[in-house]
């Protein structure tokens, strides 16, 4: 049984509760901590920017590793990967 649950994550100080998939549920966490961990390093090197910002450099960051996965044939992760994030912003615009 793949029941799903709302969890609460924290990104850039910001909380989201999204609906997810319990066997999901250490990926998402995973990934929200990763987004985190490389916003922090952003704070930390540049001072007196604000959090979009930081935000919008670590899309960038995760989307040119994406595109380096593209490049060397092996998207199945990547998409998969994808999906989830795609499934999960649905759920949290259908319950926002």
């Amino acid at each position: 049984m793949d029941e799903e649950f709302t969890i609460n994550i924290t990104i850039a100080e910001r909380r989201y509760p999204i609906t997810i998939k319990r066997k999901d549920e250490e990926r998402v966490r995973k990934a929200a901590k990763n987004i985190n961990d490389r916003i922090l390093l952003y704070r930390k090197n540049y001072k007196g920017k604000d959090s979009q910002d930081f935000m919008a450099m670590t899309v960038l960051q995760f989307v040119i590793e994406y595109l380096d996965l593209i490049e060397k044939k092996d998207i199945d992760p990547a998409i998969e990967q994808i999906e989830k994030i795609n499934y999960q912003l649905d759920q949290y615009l259908k319950n926002s």
